[in-house]
């Protein structure tokens, strides 16, 4: 039986790096039972030479279709097979379609650690009616309280279509500057366009489209990506977007009072009722067979009570196992964790 061991991605990160092993183990776990043909067993922490991997053995050698899905671990920096002891590099090709500065160059107080912002992604796609096909087919991503657009930039990186929203107007200025600078200066070929966004006559906020492609060649043969940012309520995505016009929902949720939702007499301060209110909202826009990933502090919101609430709105919330194993402290007022959970196709 083939037995193979991951070197851990470093992360500036000290607190998520003491975490990344045990995330990635449950990501590993969730890999071989919703998308590898392989049957995946055995998954544990090992150190060799005094430095820490994951190890895990396979019931058959890893073909290219299970390593194309293994190499977006989120926390994978380098795979190996372990024979007699030794260490047999195995390639990797992660799906990037650009550099990942994209991912990186933006720092401010409070962005979502990108290895988790991965990770969410992945869990979500794996949720789906089609699990294993992903790396070669274009979807469309949603993350409804965006901020500064560290999940769109993630479907950037995989050559998805992506669409979020946020209320914060000094996060949608920041978004649309780093946006156009870094396409600017990285000379992809490229539209942007900003401007008011109104409906019914009423102004909702603004909005950035962006329109691109890495290869010069694809962009003059209109194959191109999409990025739309809306300045809006979260609590108007169904009045922005089409009915089960997206593929994915990904979100990392309000950790506190910081952050809200404006609609009509005021500011939603709880992330229990913003969630409440929302999750009904953003299940619309999704497509059957499509899934909702939502990421959350447990201090504001015990689990089942987020459980319920996405199955309230008809969503089956993908529950036991490796999915219950993703909380991880992030400071000491925030304990992560990750629910994922699909529309019926």
């Amino acid at each position: 039986m083939p037995e193979y061991v991951i070197l851990v991605l470093p992360s500036a990160n000290r607190v998520y790096a003491a975490s990344a092993p045990a995330l990635l183990r449950a990501e590993l776990e969730l890999f071989g039972t919703a998308g590898l043909r392989a049957s995946v067993s055995a998954i544990e922490e090992v150190e060799l030479g005094g430095v820490g991997y994951v190890k895990f053995a396979c019931a058959e050698p890893l073909d290219e279709p299970d390593l194309a899905l293994l190499s977006n671990l989120s926390s994978l920096y380098a795979l190996f097979e372990l024979r007699d002891g030794l260490l047999a590099p195995v390639p990797v090709r992660p799906l990037a379609e650009t550099d990942s500065d994209l991912l990186t160059i933006q720092k401010y107080a409070g962005k979502t650690n990108e290895q988790f912002t991965k990770l969410l992604l992945n869990l979500t796609l794996l949720a789906t009616a089609a699990p294993a096909d992903w790396p070669g087919r274009p979807l469309h991503v949603l993350d409804p309280l965006c901020g500064r657009g560290t999940t769109l930039n993630q479907a950037m990186m995989y050559g998805f279509d992506a669409t979020g929203l946020d209320v914060d107007s000094r996060d949608f200025e920041a978004y649309e500057q780093f946006l156009k600078t870094w396409l600017r200066t990285k000379r992809v070929k490229h539209t942007a366009d900003s401007g008011q966004l109104r409906r019914n006559k009423t102004r909702l906020g603004r909005r950035l489209d962006v329109e691109y492609a890495f290869d010069k060649a694809d962009y003059k043969a209109g194959r191109t990506r999409r990025l739309t940012y809306f300045n809006a309520d979260t609590l108007t995505t169904d009045e922005l977007l089409r009915p089960s016009s997206v593929d994915l929902v990904v979100t990392d949720a309000p950790y506190g009072v910081q952050h809200g939702s404006h609609r009509d007499a005021g500011l939603a301060r709880s992330p229990r009722d913003l969630l409440t209110a929302a999750v009904p909202v953003w299940t619309r826009v999704l497509r059957p067979g499509g899934a909702m990933g939502i990421s959350w502090n447990t201090h504001v919101l015990p689990r089942e009570e987020l459980v319920t609430i996405l199955a309230r709105a008809g969503l089956e919330v993908r529950e036991g196992g490796a999915h219950e194993q993703l909380a991880h402290r992030v400071d000491q007022a925030i304990v992560r964790d990750l629910v994922v959970a699909a529309k019926p196709a």
